[in-house]
């Protein structure tokens, strides 16, 4: 009778345990699919301000041609660099896993960043093209869209962040591995960001030199 009663609290003691281990699995599952999921859906949100500002682009090309002598390089620069972008094919719905597909998108995209940019210094050079309602409004729209992609994507970075720590760490490394979940990539900062640009409007006029005492 004795060893009756210790089998059956040794088969308890092992039901217990392999309860407490299932249980355990599974909430680090859960985790793991949640942490997964808030990529994705930050993801998508950057996917969704790229792809306003891609929207606005026809309208600004339009607006800015119509300025008489417009330079024509500049608008031909914006359309091939849009055309980049809408080139590089990703699910708008689920963040990518391959670091070099991201590295390709994140291109294409600061490519017609770098357009937009020239464009608007450009502009500069026509104070009639800058003084229209319709150029301010879409000049107005496409400062705010490129903040909100700042911010979108510094957001992404910290959803990886997160999911990344959580696939990398003790013990739910394990458990990431059987089930095949890997780390994700970033978005990196383009290489001088950190040194504010110097832009000058001088367009090409000669500078007066400092008269001597």
């Amino acid at each position: 009778m004795k060893k009756s009663w210790l089998a059956l609290g040794c088969l308890g003691f092992i039901v217990v345990g392999v309860l407490v281990i299932v249980l355990s699995a599974g909430a680090i599952y859960n985790s793991l699919v949640g942490r997964s999921q808030e990529v994705d859906k930050q993801w998508a949100q950057v996917q969704n301000v790229y792809q306003r500002r891609a929207d606005l682009i026809p309208n600004l090309v339009a607006t800015v041609s119509g300025a008489a002598n417009f330079e024509k390089s500049t608008l031909t620069e914006i359309t091939e660099a849009r055309a980049s972008v809408g080139q590089v094919k990703l699910d708008p719905s689920k963040a990518p896993d391959d670091p070099a597909k991201l590295a390709e998108f994140q291109k294409a995209q600061d490519h017609l960043s770098s357009a937009l940019s020239r464009l608007l210094v450009v502009v500069e050079r026509y104070p009639d093209l800058k003084a229209t309602s319709n150029f301010r409004d879409l000049q107005a729209q496409l400062e705010g869209t490129e903040n909100r992609i700042t911010v979108e994507r510094q957001k992404f970075n910290e959803a990886v962040q997160r999911y990344n720590t959580s696939v990398k760490s003790f013990p739910t490394l394990f458990l990431a591995r059987m089930f095949g979940f890997q780390p994700k990539p970033y978005f990196v900062a383009k290489e001088g960001s950190e040194t504010p640009p110097q832009v000058e409007f001088d367009f090409g006029k000669q500078k007066t030199a400092p008269a001597k005492p």
